[in-house]
């Protein structure tokens, strides 16, 4: 079969998805249970109205005027729709071949960037933050395409591309040095604080919402060490000064404990991975605001199917010098009340896969409604989009998941999603 007929497929289902009418009706969404990450609590049986897209009231459950569009989820538990803050959906999914990323044009990775939107979106997650991709603004056009209509997804902010240094943790590597990387894939690059101011004004230039540096060495790139720090103080420091001139902020991926203190002190958000964090560093994090979106389902995931597929010796070598470090550390930041928002690396395991990360997060550390908040009010909080995701609350995008059971008594039930709406449309 060809590999793009199941984006066929799922262009073909968004068409007829994006035909329905979006705006300008009143539908009423009936649930058997709310849970309600503002308040911390799980209310017994709610009346959900939306009018144009978003929230106008939640009371007790009750009559209906007649006539009225109802969607009935009295049979379930109802959530805000979940958020992703770590995820790369218009890239191939990781595999043995370090150089994969070479051997498919940009025009294909639009393509699998629908099919992934679609699958994030079918498993709940009704808002992502895009952290980056190999072919620049990929994410950007995916974003657009779907406020348009054009394909099915969640809303999604967007960071354009890495920026990193020369063969860094956000470059191809790993390929023969006479192969000449394309263009697109080196958008992010910098040489030093003024190259960096230029490259990231550039990405904002062409319609970014953040920006994504790789402060440290990557498990999954070649040539590179988690440990490492690779930008300087000051190339970070220049990204940030960009970012808050514009009004945005700006993540770092960062595994090593100095190259997390580095990108912290250099005024960023957020740290990604954070595999290494020593005591110091969640102090700091603490200290200064930043949230901590710490991956922690995906070492498991490399270490069985990346040894079963043949990933590169050096990988799994690193996943496994990071795998139980960064989940001491997360244990260590849930104590400390360090803010942890939701993100997986999907991309690195097949997407639509999202919430299998919630249980992790309760096994380390973390209540059930912790975990639930951190995929929504806490990652709402961190994207700057309290006011419109993240919760059910009057004034929020009606964006919300059905599932059949009760997360707070078992938190993988997040994993079978039965039903979506987005905007007050079901899609699922």
């Amino acid at each position: 079969m060809s590999r793009l007929t199941p984006v066929i497929a799922a262009l073909c289902a968004s068409t007829l998805l994006c035909a329905a009418p979006v705006r300008a009706e009143t539908v009423w969404v009936r649930a058997g249970h709310l849970v309600d990450p503002e308040a911390g609590k799980v209310w017994p049986a709610r009346l959900i109205r939306v009018d144009d897209g978003r929230v106008t009231a939640v009371t007790p459950d009750g009559p209906v005027p007649a006539g009225a569009r109802v969607i009935d989820w009295s049979a379930y538990t109802v959530l805000p729709g979940l958020i992703d803050m770590h995820v790369h959906l218009p890239d191939l999914d990781q595999s043995e071949n370090v150089a994969e990323p070479l051997l498919h044009s940009a025009m294909e990775s639009a393509f699998v960037g629908a099919r992934h939107a679609r699958a994030t979106l079918m498993a709940g997650f009704t808002t992502v933050h895009n952290c980056g991709n190999f072919r620049a603004y990929a994410d950007v056009e995916l974003r657009n395409a779907i406020n348009r209509g054009d394909v099915i997804g969640p809303r999604i902010s967007t960071v354009g591309a890495y920026v990193t240094i020369p063969g860094g943790g956000g470059e191809v590597t790993g390929f023969a040095p006479d192969v000449t990387v394309p263009a697109d894939m080196r958008a992010g690059v910098v040489v030093d604080a003024a190259d960096t101011t230029r490259k990231v004004n550039a990405l904002f230039q062409h319609g970014v919402d953040s920006i994504k540096l790789i402060a440290t060495g990557a498990v999954l790139a070649q040539g590179t060490e988690p440990g490492q720090q690779e930008l300087s103080d000051a190339e970070m420091r220049a990204a940030v000064e960009v970012a808050r001139g514009r009004g945005s902020w700006v993540t770092a991926h960062a595994h090593g404990a100095s190259g997390i203190k580095a990108a912290i002190n250099a005024g960023v958000k957020a740290i990604e991975h954070a595999s290494l964090i020593d005591d110091e560093g969640i102090a700091l994090a603490k200290a200064k605001g930043v949230w901590l979106d710490m991956d922690i389902y995906d070492g498991d995931f490399i270490a069985e199917y990346g040894r079963a597929h043949h990933w590169p010796a050096d990988m799994l070598r690193k996943n496994d010098d990071t795998t139980e470090a960064q989940r001491i550390g997360f244990r260590k930041a849930v104590k400390a009340g360090v803010k942890l928002s939701f993100g997986t690396d999907a991309g690195v395991y097949p997407h639509g896969l999202n919430a299998r990360q919630f249980k992790y997060m309760v096994r380390y550390g973390m209540t059930p409604m912790q975990a639930i908040q951190a995929a929504t009010t806490v990652s709402a909080d961190l994207l700057g989009w309290s006011k419109d995701v993240g919760a059910l609350s009057p004034g929020h995008y009606a964006d919300m998941i059905a599932v059949s059971g009760d997360p707070l008594a078992d938190i993988t039930v997040l994993e079978r999603v039965d039903h979506v709406v987005k905007g007050g449309v079901e899609v699922k």
